[in-house]
């Protein structure tokens, strides 16, 4: 007859198995990843901007950049934080003694926007002394508004 009998032990003990099996391992790992792919780009904007459209390619950037954004509605804001008009200059004086001077600054406006409303915020960021100033746009095929492309101004 063949059964299946402990072989040499008594009491009919397995020993404990030495292998670690990690496809649930794999299987978490993998669904968090899914998970960060789809979250990261969300967390990149704050204020809901309809971008202006370019060809420029994406620029290098090493850290995170200060961010000056102007909704379709011209309210200012200092890195997804509101600024009041007559507060600004104040404010642009606190970023300029914060940030160092090959910092540059990313001015995000919406494209309905005024044109004048946009030069007079780019006037205080240079009164400040903030000349590295980098316009943000969107990609020509792109049609949800998000950033795929920057384009730098340069020096003002």
């Amino acid at each position: 007859m063949a059964m299946n009998m402990p072989s040499g032990r008594r009491g009919g003990r397995r020993a404990p198995m030495a292998e670690i099996n990690v496809t649930p391992l794999v299987d978490v790992m993998l669904v968090l990843l899914i998970i960060f792919m789809v979250t990261a780009p969300l967390l990149v904007t704050g204020v809901p901007i309809r971008l202006p459209q370019s060809r420029a390619n994406a620029l290098d950037q090493d850290q995170r950049p200060t961010i000056l954004s102007i909704d379709g509605q011209g309210a200012l804001f200092i890195d997804d934080e509101p600024v009041q008009d007559d507060a600004l200059p104040e404010r642009l004086e606190q970023l300029r003694e914060r940030l160092d001077p090959a910092d540059q600054i990313y001015l995000r406006a919406d494209a309905g926007l005024d044109y004048g409303r946009v030069m007079r915020i780019m006037g205080e960021l240079s009164r400040a002394g903030l000349d590295r100033v980098a316009l943000v746009t969107s990609g020509m095929s792109d049609t949800q508004g998000a950033p795929s492309s920057q384009r730098s101004s340069g020096e003002q």
